[in-house]
């Protein structure tokens, strides 16, 4: 275990020493954001919503920027991808420890870094902005505990995700294929792309079914107030089933690839 954890360390120290990175994502992620807000502004100006209120949706747009690291579904780790297709993943299953599991703490150690460098300068510069456009306080402290506990279990729920498709260029030697699907339809039905409360009902019927409104939205509304009380906790139980059902679906792709994998290169 302390391999592991030791594993996890150094992978997300390496990761927070990208600052250059940061600092362009991070006027990116802000300019993105203010965009936003006065699109949304205009449509509400014109428009009727019932499904979230205009504040609800500017704490959701601010929260989505400034954790965009973390729960972005188009996100793959190269590297991984390059030890499959050159054969190099032969070391790594010389080494005494789960192969899966050791990927699952390298993806998850990458969002944690990636994310720490920009939120807190997101958040602050959300806060500061004037009224309407400013990213309000969570509407109580329950709601605050939820909203880290579901977007924890929603950070697990992406990687078990990207590992599963991960997993599956052990057969295809290609992951552009899967993954294009995947992260297409992901980033619709995870609010991502427009937040979810103002997609079509039919949309918002089929992302009951799937994970992936899980990731983001879920943790967005219960900070915001949109999404409380017994819902909120049976989500909260949906997301720990799905974590684990990724997980083993994951781990069930990956045993069964590499029983049959083929080293390229000689």
């Amino acid at each position: 275990m302390s391999g592991y954890l030791s594993y996890f360390k150094s992978v997300l120290i390496t990761r927070l020493q990208y600052r250059a990175a940061a600092l362009a994502g991070l006027s990116t992620q802000f300019f993105w954001g203010f965009l936003y807000c006065m699109v949304y502004q205009a449509f509400y100006s014109h428009a009727s919503i019932d499904s979230i209120s205009f504040q609800e949706l500017i704490c959701y747009v601010w929260l989505n920027q400034a954790l965009f690291s973390l729960i972005i579904i188009r996100s793959k780790d190269g590297e991984l991808i390059k030890t499959i297709k050159e054969g190099t993943v032969a070391y790594e299953l010389c080494r005494p420890y789960d192969l899966y599991w050791w990927w699952y703490l390298k993806l998850i150690a990458q969002r944690y870094g990636a994310v720490v460098l920009r939120l807190i300068p997101v958040i602050l510069l959300a806060v500061l902005l004037p009224a309407p456009y400013n990213l309000t306080a969570p509407i109580s402290f329950n709601a605050f505990l939820m909203f880290l506990i579901t977007l924890f279990l929603g950070s697990l729920i992406i990687v078990g995700i990207n590992l599963i498709i991960h997993s599956l260029s052990f057969f295809t030697m290609q992951d552009k294929g899967i993954s294009s699907i995947i992260n297409t339809i992901g980033e619709l039905l995870s609010g991502f792309a427009v937040p979810l409360p103002l997609l079509p009902n039919l949309i918002i019927n089929i992302s009951e079914y799937l994970p992936f409104r899980l990731i983001g939205d879920l943790p967005f509304r219960i900070y915001s107030g949109n999404i409380a009380g017994t819902y909120a906790i049976k989500c909260i139980i949906l997301q720990i089933i799905w974590v684990i059902l990724l997980i083993i679906i994951g781990r069930i792709i990956m045993k069964k690839a590499l029983k049959k994998v083929s080293i390229q290169g000689g």
